[in-house]
């Protein structure tokens, strides 16, 4: 698997558990409607293209019904210093069902997603769990997770991949994602414009949003030699944020297409991977433009597959894959001592 390049997609499906502490319904809700026109389409694109994606989904979604959900919810909660980072303050002005609260609900998206071929479903925790936040632990983290995985399998869904909300790795949380059998997280792309902080300031954020235009930071391609392997859990960082399309910076467009093909090519011609990631509400406005901005990264996708062999896999393929090379590195190495 390490002899050619790797294309690697990954969503996060949140819906209004992802964004309530940064916008309100009136400011956001248009984008997260749109959701549900989104998915339907990057399901149908990726059956058409044979696109392999994993889909990080808050656990949340799960439930039809608001009586389901506040029934299981988790004993021990996050207790975060800053309050207004939990989601479990939504729980009283939630709607009943998915029909009549299109923005807190997603089993119908969860289907869809099931039942199309090749698609990784993923956890992105049950309540979009921020691990760095100061006063939460590693306890309630489990709880947390553990509810997560176990209502994806009652749905006939066995996880084996996470992907933390914010981006936001823990490192001390890695042997409880492994205890649980999860093999796969999406690390960040391994540069200080990337590194992971529970706040962020404006100057870094500038700097990462001019990163999408020009080259600032690098590629960020790896080889699946370099992938890290945590406790049994493998790192399949992220190269690149799939930004959405804005009238405000719509000159800049080529430049973000070029800066994102530039990458997928050298990772074809170098034989590494190549992970590119967004969220399903980054579409949910302006659809028909950011569907033309995929469609120009899934064709350059087939150029390459054409020209250097590059396959697309999923994160946990990505993960089987390294697991199974450090065995047979290990097996080899017993054999000679032998």
């Amino acid at each position: 698997m390490n002899t050619v390049g790797k294309f690697v997609i990954s969503l996060d499906l949140e819906l209004n558990w992802g964004v309530f502490d940064v916008f309100t319904l009136e400011e956001y809700g248009e984008n997260l409607l749109g959701v549900r026109e989104v998915v339907p389409q990057l399901l149908e694109r990726f059956t058409e293209h044979e696109i392999k994606a994993t889909w990080g989904i808050v656990g949340f979604l799960f439930y039809s019904t608001k009586e389901e959900l506040l029934s299981e919810l988790p004993i021990n909660k996050p207790n975060y210093q800053d309050q207004t980072l939990s989601s479990y303050h939504l729980m009283k002005s939630i709607g009943k069902n998915e029909t009549v609260d299109p923005y807190h609900y997603g089993a119908n998206l969860i289907q869809q997603i099931k039942q199309s071929k090749n698609q990784e479903i993923a956890t992105h925790t049950l309540s979009h769990y921020y691990c760095l936040a100061k006063g939460q632990d590693i306890q309630s983290f489990e709880e947390d997770l553990l509810k997560a995985v176990q209502l994806a399998r009652e749905n006939e869904i066995e996880i084996k991949t996470i992907i933390f909300p914010r981006n936001q790795l823990n490192i001390d949380y890695l042997p409880i994602c492994r205890k649980h059998h999860l093999n796969a997280y999406r690390g960040n792309e391994e540069h200080w414009l990337y590194r992971a902080e529970e706040r962020e300031g404006l100057f870094k954020r500038a700097i990462r949003l001019m990163d999408n235009y020009v080259n600032i930071s690098g590629h960020h391609i790896y080889s699946f030699s370099d992938l890290t392997n945590h406790h049994g859990i493998v790192n399949v960082p992220s190269s690149r944020f799939l930004r959405p399309y804005s009238p405000k910076t719509s000159v800049l467009e080529s430049w973000k297409l070029k800066r994102i093909k530039s990458g997928m090519t050298k990772a074809a011609k170098k034989g590494k991977m190549y992970h590119l990631w967004w969220h399903p509400h980054n579409f949910g406005v302006h659809i028909s433009q950011n569907m033309e901005l995929l469609d120009s990264i899934i064709n350059h996708f087939h150029i390459l597959k054409r020209q250097y062999g590059m396959e697309n896999v999923t994160m946990q393929e990505v993960s089987e894959s390294v697991l199974k090379n450090s065995r047979e590195v290990t097996k080899s190495s017993v054999e000679k001592l032998q």
